[in-house]
């Protein structure tokens, strides 16, 4: 299982996630309405860190977004709001970091609405619908997943916390396509500011629930 922690900004908070939790993943929030936005003047604190970063974005331009990428060298990006298919294909075309979709869960999907994206996404995300985009510490139901028609991989988020992890185990046996987890909000002891011995917590949870079931 993929770990991605999201909404990281502090420098000695971030290498203390580098040193004990090495995720998978290091989320950058550049939506300037956040209380974990990121802002240009951290640019030098966070670029040449040896983890792979997730830039998250709301309607961003294209421009807007790919000079994020190039200043905070940026792995993959990831879309909260509502950009189209056709947005996404052409970023596609001007950035080799991968594309995630964020699909914003209210009450039940169309995936007939996903289509247009499968050909330039490198995975979905899906979390709970707010209208802050994201953060909210709250869950959807996951029973909606179950009919997930798609080859192509996804995290979950929203609302995830330190108890959830044998459950997440158990939704994978049931949808392989899940290949991670997005973890914000409830593992933090202020906005940006990440509780890493919730992390360890939570990542030895998620290695041992694993572990027991093969």
């Amino acid at each position: 299982m993929e770990i991605k922690v999201c909404g990281m900004r502090e420098p000695e908070n971030i290498q203390a996630l580098m040193d004990q939790i090495q995720p998978d993943w290091m989320g950058l929030i550049f939506y300037p309405k956040s209380p974990r936005y990121v802002s240009d003047q951290e640019e030098s604190k966070l670029k040449e860190l040896p983890i792979r970063k997730v830039g998250v974005f709301v309607n961003e331009t294209a421009e807007g977004i790919l000079k994020k990428v190039q200043e905070f060298g940026l792995s993959a990006i990831q879309l909260h709001g509502i950009e189209s298919p056709d947005f996404v294909r052409d970023l596609k075309h001007k950035t080799n970091a991968e594309l995630w979709k964020v699909i914003s869960v209210g009450g039940q999907i169309d995936w007939k609405t996903l289509e247009g994206y499968l050909p330039y996404v490198d995975k979905f995300l899906f979390d709970t619908a707010t209208q802050a985009h994201g953060g909210s510490g709250k869950k959807f139901d996951w029973e909606i997943l179950k009919t997930y028609p798609f080859d192509k991989g996804f995290l979950l988020s929203g609302g995830l916390d330190e108890e959830s992890a044998a459950e997440v185990l158990a939704l994978r046996r049931q949808i392989p396509q899940l290949e991670g987890v997005d973890l914000n909000s409830k593992f933090e002891d202020a906005p940006g500011l990440k509780n890493i011995e919730k992390l360890k917590n939570y990542k030895n949870r998620l290695i041992h629930s694993g572990t027991d079931n093969h």
